[in-house]
């Protein structure tokens, strides 16, 4: 039988853990609501600010990351696919720039 201090500490490690999770991040003060930023949709977005980024239009295949141009023809261009790319799995995510770059040859 385990004896009570054991549990009594466990369940305290688990409500530190949920507040850690609760606090809102200090760098982001002055948000007035909840949002999610993808470093790449950024770098993207300043680039062109016109075009509007899709985030997962259709459920992601599992282990893939990629930057898809859809023309206004029906078109697309594939700015990045990380499919066939690692070990390790950093080399699935490009560069913020390398994407951009991709970007200004297709719209250019």
């Amino acid at each position: 039988m385990a004896s009570r201090g054991r549990k009594r500490k466990a369940e305290a490690a688990l409500a530190a853990a949920a507040e850690k999770r609760e606090k809102p991040a200090s760098s982001q003060k002055g948000v007035e609501e909840a949002s999610v930023v993808i470093e790449h949709c950024q770098a993207l977005r300043l680039e062109a600010p016109e075009l509007p980024v899709k985030v997962n239009p259709t459920k992601p295949r599992r282990g893939s990351f990629e930057v898809t141009l859809l023309r206004p023809d029906g078109s697309s261009a594939e700015l990045w696919t990380g499919i066939k790319k690692g070990p390790p799995r950093k080399l699935k995510f490009p560069e913020p720039q390398e994407v951009v770059n991709e970007l200004k040859k297709y719209l250019s």
